[in-house]
């Protein structure tokens, strides 16, 4: 018999998407799967999950009063078969704008409730409250992601639907999203009163969702070896550092994977040319659809390209600084993101001072994404601090180098061209140290220089195209993982 586990996240590919969560919680039913594990993905049923879902949805249970509102459960399957169940609660779900926020960008003000009800849930589901045609949906072990979802372990520890211990896992893909609320809340939470405790759901006299998971999940994991370290420190744990240095062993750090049937150049059907990394030179194609697109010069020179949030955490701003270095060492730019929006303005003022060398589209487009991986020479990275990273990942397998900040997992997936690199054969791009003007364009000045060399530089590429960063080998450490806590 497969072990049975309940994913319970708030997005998942392809249903519902805002970053790298969903993908995942997407792809790890796959990556489970030949490890003896069957994984049952729980969602919230936002419109754009019922309509993807329609006719074929069935209801399977039904709360009058889910922490405060009606819902049901409603059955249906990713692709690959693979379970899934949709928390549907148009009180809670239905609704424009933004999984989180509203179609100003606001936060929804009752995110509380929206993801405590999801957390209860998925708790009463790993339970096995709930039956279906007079089997139990009981499950093996519950997997967390996130402070969507990070009530799920409190429920478990403090409020378990029936006697029955269901170990739970927690996965901080991001620890900077903590879900605090306020006080006022906890009542309305369904948690006895001991749940109120340093080392329970209270957090700066609120409620800490992210951190109530840390305390009452059996296990934790961050997405790379690297970030579970950070974590650990005042720099980037994001004042939850004691907590996490204090569940000691019970912190793993499983890098993420990429989905190899989607990101793999030599299939994309959204490139004007596909390639391998025995082909290379098919990839110029690319790079002149890619400047068309973009409305840049053609040239040989190299093409960087950046696909992000334009947020501080990626170092947007200090990217924005170093663009006028970028394009007079002979750089141009093609960039994909949105976010701030002082930074959304200051790259459409640099690519208006610098046309045909600088190229930015406000916004996000899944194709584009693969077209600019397809076509550009380096993706530019500067994260101050990055769990895993999936777009350094994309852009090793499409042999578009990374040129990276040394943190997370970036560190943990790019290898330096540094001399001994270069020298042993094995280097994948370009790791800088801090996020600054200086850090940021030497690592600018180095791509440059490794691009003039053109046997080297396709000896780069080479070199990433012929990584595995699949999800096998992150699947394995999973099931490992879910495993011990059953032992």
């Amino acid at each position: 018999m497969p072990l049975k586990v309940l994913s319970v996240a708030s997005e998942v590919v392809p249903l519902v998407k805002t970053g790298g969560l969903a993908d995942v919680v997407g792809a790890l039913p796959a990556a489970l799967a030949g490890h003896g594990v069957e994984t049952t993905t729980l969602v919230p049923g936002y419109p754009a999950v019922l309509a993807t879902l329609g006719r074929r949805a069935k209801a399977v249970h039904a709360w009058d009063s889910l922490l405060g509102t009606p819902a049901r459960l409603l059955t249906g399957e990713l692709e690959g078969g693979h379970p899934l169940l949709v928390l549907d609660a148009p009180a809670l779900y239905a609704r424009e704008g933004a999984p989180y926020t509203d179609a100003a960008g606001r936060d929804w003000g009752d995110n509380w409730q929206r993801f405590a009800a999801l957390s209860r849930a998925a708790a009463d589901l790993a339970g096995g409250a709930m039956s279906r045609r007079g089997k139990p949906l009981g499950y093996d072990l519950l997997h967390a992601h996130d402070w969507q979802a990070a009530l799920a372990p409190a429920y478990l520890r403090y409020a378990p639907f029936s006697g029955r211990a269901v170990p739970s896992v927690i996965t901080v893909h991001n620890i900077a999203f903590q879900g605090w609320f306020g006080a006022e809340v906890f009542p309305q939470l369904g948690l006895p009163g001991g749940a109120w405790a340093l080392d329970g759901v209270e957090y700066h006299g609120g409620v800490g969702m992210l951190k109530a998971g840390l305390a009452s999940a059996d296990a934790v994991t961050t997405v790379s070896p690297t970030y579970a370290r950070e974590i650990r420190s005042a720099a980037f744990g994001m004042g939850l550092e004691g907590l996490v240095v204090s569940r000691g062993a019970d912190v793993h750090g499983i890098l993420n994977g990429i989905d190899e049937q989607v990101w793999n150049p030599s299939t994309d059907r959204t490139l004007a040319a596909r390639y391998s990394h025995r082909t290379l030179d098919r990839r110029r194609s690319n790079k002149r659809a890619l400047e068309a697109e973009f409305g840049l010069e053609e040239s040989d020179g190299p093409l960087f390209i950046a696909v992000t949030r334009l947020t501080w955490q990626k170092g947007m701003d200090v990217l924005e600084e170093v663009l006028d270095h970028l394009v007079g060492i002979g750089g141009r730019l093609a960039l994909l993101g949105s976010g701030d929006i002082a930074l959304e303005r200051s790259l459409i003022e640099a690519a208006g001072r610098h046309p045909g060398r600088i190229g930015v589209r406000i916004g996000y487009d899944e194709a584009l994404s693969h077209r600019m991986q397809g076509g550009g020479d380096a993706i530019l990275i500067p994260s101050r601090f990055e769990p895993c990273g999936l777009t350094q990942l994309y852009g090793l397998a499409y042999g578009c180098l990374p040129i990276v900040a040394r943190t997370g997992g970036l560190a943990d997936t790019v290898i330096d061209a540094n001399p001994a690199a270069l020298a042993a054969g094995c280097a994948t791009g370009v790791q800088f140290d801090s996020v600054t003007y200086d850090a940021v364009a030497a690592a600018l000045t180095r791509a440059v220089q490794l691009y003039a060399q053109p046997a080297l530089w396709q000896k780069l590429q080479r070199n990433a195209m012929k990584c595995d960063f699949a999800w096998r080998a992150s699947g394995q450490a999973y099931a490992e993982l879910y495993k011990g806590l059953l032992a």
